[in-house]
């Protein structure tokens, strides 16, 4: 053995090697564990609807932040908005957890068993007796996932480089395999279980680089009064609402509000077990988004203490800011074991969304589109119909990875790919808010609001897409243009148009109302016997 090679090897990779050999053994365990709880689709998709609190709450988590919320939008928000991008944590908490599950946590666990759907498409089929809802919502999530999916691995290039000195495509690739291993054997109970352990990770790291980046500015009032007084930052950059509260609340709605028309998300809530899981897992979900989402935002609030450091590396010039590189310049002196922990915590950010999309995405596909076009000549079975569903998980990961692999060498110019990613989240969002959370709670929610929804959030993004890659341009039109400002401010108006736009075209288009409505809501009216600590009914 050469002594002199190891001794040149640096601390960070010294530690961050067996903690990541670690991890890994674990997640692989945990899918071949989690086997015998995959071989039904009603298992393999929903976990049985018997997922506990803490599974349920940390699945919804770990989905909500991944790696891009860490080292690109803590990096981006926290250089232009300063401490108050903390707003958009706390957002996240209360407007993306807390209120997600008080309004439709125990109604669509509620409904979507009593219609038998497992995935959102299947709920608009079944709650508007229409299969070409199905079908149309089907292709958006196919279309609009894969880009969204394939920008989960934009955060780990910057941190993987810097401790390991391997290349881009060689991280994504592992990853992707990983991740597909526990997802294919295991389904969602192991993505559950892996998602608690990935969130653990997540809790304990943000806590841990906080202290250390306090600490090395000399604490967090010295911390905050160097911002203050920073010639790139300054006063306004440690105020409430910072240098710009208009982008600022945009910003907040669409990362907050988004979430509850997102099906991965949504689709936590299928598969909760009880009452009892659901009063549990909206206090846990919000805990946890408080600490690592108003975590990260806080954290980036500080990025403009390093800003001799960021023009120095060449990361910050007069053509504009690298903001994927200001969380990793934060953290290049902090102890090796810090470094190393936010190395695992990276990664598990990513892989645990990652999982949550790719199952998403292959059941989608597989109970709504191809079973039921298998199903037109024979029945499919419930083993294969799993079987259907594992290929198509290793076709979006492979899918996701070789458009995340491409972004980064041959199209890393292509306006296209980074203008979908962009759009991706506000398209989703725009399209399935509204008609779900109405489909919910309405009873005079017709199916022609629905598509007109479908059509106004898709447009509205494509419209989006269109400018974003200079086909055509809306900023001499003042209305026009503000809304086309960027992504985020055509997500949120796709999303808030959509809540208007459904209950209006509903009352215009009773003729599309489904006519067995009241047996479809009659779920809600069964009576059940509970304990007076639950309830003083």
């Amino acid at each position: 053995m050469n002594f002199s090679n190891l001794l040149s090897i640096s601390p960070t990779v010294l530690i961050s090697v067996p903690m990541l050999v670690c991890f890994f053994g674990l997640m692989i365990f945990v899918g071949f564990a989690c086997r015998k709880h995959a071989k039904s689709v009603d298992s393999f998709v929903l976990g049985g609807r018997s997922v506990g609190p803490w599974l349920t709450a940390f699945a919804f988590g770990t989905s909500y932040f991944s790696a891009v919320i860490f080292v690109g939008y803590a990096g981006q928000f926290g250089w232009n908005f300063g401490l108050a991008s903390t707003w958009i944590g706390l957002g996240n908490a209360f407007i993306g957890s807390l209120l997600a599950w008080t309004v439709l946590g125990r109604r669509t666990r509620v409904m979507t068993q009593h219609l038998g759907s497992k995935t959102m498409p299947d709920f608009f089929e079944k709650r508007y007796d229409s299969k070409n809802l199905k079908v149309v919502s089907s292709f958006i999530v196919f279309v609009f996932l894969i880009p969204y999916t394939a920008s989960l691995y934009n955060g780990l290039s910057s941190l993987f480089n810097n401790v390991f000195e391997i290349p881009y495509w060689v991280i994504v690739v592992g990853m992707a395999v990983l991740t597909g291993v526990y997802v294919i054997f295991g389904g969602y109970m192991a993505t559950a279980v892996n998602d608690f352990i990935q969130g653990i990770i997540m809790l304990v790291g943000i806590v841990a680089v906080i202290v250390a980046v306090l600490n090395q500015n000399g604490g967090f009032t010295e911390a905050v009064n160097s911002l203050a007084a920073s010639e790139q930052a300054g006063p306004e950059y440690t105020s409430m609402f910072g240098p710009n509260p208009i982008f600022l609340l945009f910003v907040v709605l669409l990362t907050s509000l988004g979430t509850w028309g997102l099906p991965q998300m949504v689709g936590k809530f299928y598969s909760i077990k009880d009452e009892g899981a659901i009063k549990k897992g909206t206090i846990i979900s919000t805990v946890f988004a408080i600490i690592v989402a108003g975590g990260c935002y806080f954290l980036g609030g500080f990025g403009k203490l390093y800003f001799k450091e960021m023009a120095a590396a060449g990361f910050t010039s007069a053509a504009g800011t690298k903001f994927d590189k200001v969380i990793p310049t934060m953290l290049q002196n902090l102890p090796a074991v810090i470094v190393a922990l936010i190395i695992v915590l990276v990664l598990a950010a990513s892989m645990s969304t990652l999982s949550s999309l790719v199952l998403t995405s292959s059941s989608t596909l597989t109970l709504d589109v191809v079973k039921p076009a298998m199903e037109k000549k024979k029945s499919v079975s419930e083993k294969k119909s799993v079987l259907i569903m594992r290929l198509f998980i290793v076709f979006f990961i492979a899918v996701s990875a070789v458009i995340a692999i491409l972004k980064d060498t041959i199209w890393a110019d292509s306006v296209f790919i980074a203008q979908m990613m962009g759009v991706s989240w506000g398209a989703l969002a725009g399209a399935f808010l509204a008609p779900f959370m109405y489909g919910l709670y309405w009873k005079k929610t017709t199916k022609a609001a629905v598509v007109a929804s479908f059509i106004f959030g898709v447009g509205l993004e494509v419209i989006q897409l269109l400018i974003g890659i200079g086909l055509f341009s809306v900023e001499n039109i003042p209305v026009i243009s503000f809304i086309f400002t960027n992504s985020l401010y055509s997500g949120v108006f796709a999303m808030v148009g959509g809540l208007i736009i459904v209950p209006i075209v509903s009352l215009l288009t009773k003729k599309t109302l489904p006519e067995n409505i009241d047996r479809k809501f009659e779920c809600y009216d069964h009576q059940v016997v509970t304990n007076k600590k639950d309830s003083l009914g």
